[in-house]
């Protein structure tokens, strides 16, 4: 049987050498320094009385130091939380209301910001770094059930979801294993030179790629506050993750001031669904660099396109994917749908969630609720959230193909719908659509469209002009903030 993770990373990071795998600033660090990092680390938690099945969060920043402790926290076989920035107090507690352990830097106070958040005994970072370095590999201790991290949704509806990933699925998992690359993963690993990391670790996604870009012999790139085009420019990235609002905003900022971006060679889009229209834009001013990847958090990596992918869809699932009716039958190609995964990385469930875990991970597979069909050339494309609907007169409509209709208008940039009240019907559609530079959308025509390619009852009542949609803090369109608007108008 295979060692647990993070066996393969020790391993991949004792094999580098005195090969850079990490800048962080002026300082560039080694395979060999920032494994010697991890066993000190690794070394203090077990002398603080870390081991398998412990709670563990990690209130870090972004650095070789940062990264040490999440690798260590692994090999002791804790069970990881990591928080990440932007949540409320209240989200906090309740990420870390089951940890025993909390790991932060030495620069936070104990009464700094999160403070009243922790829980169980504070490590600093620093302490764990002085520990001792006995120069052996460290023993991994994870058990392949055992719980390896908690990773939480955005929390857009409320509290975070804790999605339970298990040591057994961070081993099976693609990033450590160039074997099982999928062809569109294997194209985008060789263009991970150097991956510009930001945010926080705690994310999945800039995790993985991390990982993807270690394992591909490349060097992680840290930017404490990333800016575009700035960061890659000084950075000499040539990938990074970007999220469609950040995408649109690069390729304005280089249609206008264009920047030295020549070393760049992907952008992983992340977050929300990227629409054609903008794909084209942004490949007409950058060039050949997006890749635009599917995935949830419960499930990891769905399916991924290639700067070589037909615009709109998501490329060939590498994974097991499911195409369902409403009674749960598999549908033939071209056919609408929900979506059903079934990853090797994918979690076990939700965290203390025993209902809300049955209804989506069920029979090994994970119910995405998405909505999306598989072409005959098994092209995967996205129609919508099966949640996101409008009640019309009783009936339901899915907002996505809404969305997808109005934003092939020439005077739509983006377009968002939300349901609104209406005496006569219920609910109705209102369009929230960012113009196409030089145009102003009417709503005549944009109900014309939409009654011509759908019906008429999921046409848009109101239309409202907006210059960027808001966002949620994991960077996706925040409907709720939209649809409050909407109720007062």
């Amino acid at each position: 049987m295979a060692e647990q993770f993070p066996g393969a990373l020790l391993d991949l990071l004792g094999a580098a050498g005195d090969r850079p795998v990490f800048e962080h600033g002026d300082r560039t660090v080694t395979g060999s320094q920032l494994l010697g990092a991890v066993r000190r680390v690794t070394h203090g938690l077990r002398t603080g009385g870390v081991g398998p099945g412990d709670g563990v969060a990690l209130l870090l920043g972004v650095s070789p130091e940062a990264f040490a402790a999440l690798v260590a926290a692994h090999a002791v076989g804790a069970r990881v939380v990591g928080v990440r920035p932007g949540l409320t107090e209240q989200q906090r507690a309740h990420l870390l209301a089951d940890t025993a352990f909390t790991v932060t830097d030495s620069t936070d106070s104990t009464d700094g910001p999160g403070a009243d958040a922790r829980t169980g005994r504070v490590l600093l970072l620093d302490d764990l770094l002085s520990a001792a370095d006995d120069g052996l590999r460290p023993v991994v201790s994870g058990r392949p059930q055992d719980i390896a991290r908690l990773i939480h949704t955005s929390g857009s509806t409320g509290l975070p979801k804790a999605c339970a990933q298990t040591y057994e699925a961070m081993t099976a998992a693609w990033a450590l294993r160039p074997d099982a690359w999928p062809p569109a993963v294997r194209e985008l690993a060789a263009r991970l030179d150097r991956f510009l990391v930001f945010g926080t670790l705690s994310s999945q996604v800039m995790l993985d790629y991390g990982l993807l870009t270690l394992a591909a012999g490349g060097t992680l790139v840290t930017a404490e506050r990333p800016g575009f085009p700035d960061s890659i420019v000084r950075h000499r990235a040539t990938a990074s993750v970007i999220t469609v609002a950040r995408l649109v905003k690069l390729v304005q900022s280089q249609r206008k001031e264009p920047a030295d971006l020549s070393s760049l060679r992907a952008l992983m889009v992340s977050g929300s669904p990227l629409e054609p229209g903008r794909l084209r834009e942004a490949a007409e001013v950058l060039g050949p660099v997006v890749f635009h990847g599917y995935g949830q958090t419960e499930t990891g990596m769905i399916s991924m396109a290639t700067p070589d992918d037909v615009p709109g869809s998501l490329g060939v699932p590498p994974v097991g994917l499911q195409v369902r009716d409403a009674s749960g039958r598999s549908v033939p190609p071209g056919t609408d749908g929900e979506l059903f995964a079934r990853t090797p990385a994918q979690a076990m469930g939700y965290w203390r969630e025993p209902a809300l875990s049955a209804e989506v991970f069920a029979d090994g597979w994970v119910r995405t609720r998405d909505l999306g069909r598989l072409d005959a050339e098994g092209r995967l494309w996205l129609t919508g959230r099966a949640r996101d609907v409008i009640i019309v007169n009783a009936n339901v409509y899915y907002a996505g193909p809404v969305e997808r209709l109005l934003a092939t208008h020439p005077s739509v940039a983006e377009a968002h719908v939300v349901a609104v009240p209406d005496d006569d019907t219920g609910e109705a559609v209102h369009a929230f659509v960012v113009p196409a530079a030089g145009h102003v959308p009417d709503l005549a025509e944009l109900r014309a469209l939409v009654t011509a390619g759908l019906e008429e009852a999921c046409a848009p009542t109101r239309l409202t002009l907006i210059e960027e949609v808001p966002l949620t803090p994991a960077g996706k369109p925040d409907k709720r903030r939209l649809a409050s608007g909407a109720g007062s108008r």
